[in-house]
């Protein structure tokens, strides 16, 4: 499973890279979209091995996990979601970007972004048709509330 994660923040922190300009921003955050209920036992159970659930939402489950050295930083926050015929792809990783409204004024009107609204706060995620992940870059607000949970 770590190496899936590494692989999922790879791929993202590629596709971030390549639509915007925040290089080397660190990720904070990363799913694992599992495509069967099988997969989603699986990688529950081996999420368990490797931290602790933190909180339970309809569709997933979130964990704190032993630190994950990945290319683009030390991850610790781990979300298993259960399958979902809108999440096709393999996840997603979430970045803390330097300034999330100078970010949101430059990107959320460019083709593949879009801005979606929280609880008490947003978040921007770029997809783009084909690719094996999504990315998501969260208002700071909402990355204080995650942190809250851990």
């Amino acid at each position: 499973m770590e190496e899936l994660i590494k692989n999922i923040v790879k791929e993202a922190e590629y596709l971030k890279d390549e639509y915007t300009d925040q290089k080397n921003v660190p990720v904070y955050y990363a799913c694992i979209f599992c495509q069967t209920d099988h997969e989603y036992k699986g990688f529950v159970d081996e999420a368990y091995k490797i931290g602790k659930k933190i909180q339970e939402r309809p569709n997933s489950l979130l964990f704190r996990i032993s630190p994950i050295e990945t290319s683009a930083g030390r991850l610790e926050i781990l979300r298993v979601r259960k399958p979902d015929e809108k999440f096709k792809e393999r996840g997603d990783a979430d970045f803390i970007v330097d300034d999330y409204q100078s970010f949101k004024e430059k990107y959320s009107n460019q083709q593949g972004f879009k801005v979606i609204p929280r609880d008490s706060s947003e978040m921007i995620e770029l997809y783009k048709e084909g690719e094996n992940v999504r990315v998501y870059f969260s208002a700071p607000e909402l990355i204080k509330s995650l942190l809250l949970l851990i």
